[in-house]
């Protein structure tokens, strides 16, 4: 069997550097090069933060209409149980589901700071939101069956 030997490089030998090219050349990055992979880098974390933001502002109304419909459902049963029917008066209504010991234990707030407006102290008809928010995006798409 013929076995060729390969020959080793020994530390004492210069590494080779192809014609045209010098030793610093070969070993780092242009400008250029550098320049362009940094605006890279910004334009992907610019687009990152763009959609966060818009994330977040979607996340912000989600809970807003969560929190409208969280009231909605504590003034139904707190109707249902004590055999109010839509349009009945009831004195201090919004006190009767918030607060400590009640359907809703803390009142709650609009996440983009928006105002909370309570429907007064008559049990809404069906389909009719007893709480809106002040931001015109926080708005239930549909109340249906509410």
């Amino acid at each position: 069997m013929d076995c060729q030997k390969s020959r080793a490089i020994s530390p004492a030998e210069p590494l080779s550097i192809p014609e045209g090219r010098s030793s610093r050349a070969a070993a780092g990055l242009t400008l250029i090069e550098v320049t362009l992979v940094v605006s890279v880098l910004l334009g992907l974390i610019a687009v990152v933060f763009i959609g966060m933001s818009a994330y977040n502002r979607g996340a912000d109304r989600a809970k807003c209409i969560l929190n409208i419909a969280t009231v909605q459902k504590a003034i139904r049963t707190y109707s249902n149980l004590r055999g109010n029917k839509p349009g009945d008066d009831i004195t201090d209504l919004k006190a009767q589901i918030i607060g400590s010991g009640k359907f809703i234990e803390i009142e709650p707030e609009c996440p983009e700071d928006g105002e909370y407006t309570y429907g007064g102290d008559t049990v809404p008809d069906a389909g009719t939101a007893y709480l809106s928010c002040s931001v015109g995006e926080h708005v239930p798409k549909s109340t249906a069956g509410w």
